[in-house]
């Protein structure tokens, strides 16, 4: 009577360390009692643990870093225009302007308006329209030195930009 019962509390922990862990159980359901493999005593089953193949659920995805620079030399997508109007200003807001447009304005940049970004900072041009490759302002953002303080761009709005300065840094 005691092996059934161990059997069958053993079975429902496999179950449940399988289920845990993501995996499908390929048994019958844990209410039927017919293991189809010998299952060890309840006596020696604290001292073995399961073995688990598969890898930790902790881990996560490996993803590709958002500093990564090639973000600023991927193309454009046909018929796609991005207005620095609707679709920059609005993240120049959110993120930059504190430094760099409002009360203060770091290093002369200026980011309010696409007159005074064009203008550049106290270094001089902050990006090269139609090549994001060569624009400081792009290698700033795509490796996350900028914006210093605050939430950094997501890599969707990263490639807004260097899909905006690709396009020529239009005033639209």
């Amino acid at each position: 009577m005691k092996s059934t019962y161990a059997k069958i509390v053993l079975s429902i922990l496999i179950v449940g360390l399988l289920a845990a862990c993501g995996a499908q159980p390929t048994e019958a359901p844990a209410s039927t009692p017919a293991p189809t493999e010998e299952i060890a005593p309840a006596t020696e089953a604290p001292t073995e643990a399961p073995t688990v193949t598969e890898a930790p659920a902790t881990e996560a995805p490996t993803e590709a870093p958002a500093t990564e620079p090639a973000a600023a030399t991927q193309p454009v997508v046909e018929g796609a225009t991005v207005s620095f109007s609707t679709d920059i200003l609005p993240i120049f807001e959110s993120r930059c302007i504190g430094c760099h447009g409002g009360e203060r304005t770091q290093e002369g940049l200026d980011l309010k308006t696409h007159a005074s970004l064009l203008a550049g900072s106290n270094n001089g041009s902050v990006l090269t329209p139609g090549d994001a490759a060569n624009s400081l302002l792009i290698e700033l953002v795509t490796t996350q030195k900028m914006p210093k303080r605050g939430p950094k761009l997501t890599p969707p709005q990263v490639q807004l930009i260097t899909d905006w300065v690709n396009q020529g840094a239009p005033d639209n």
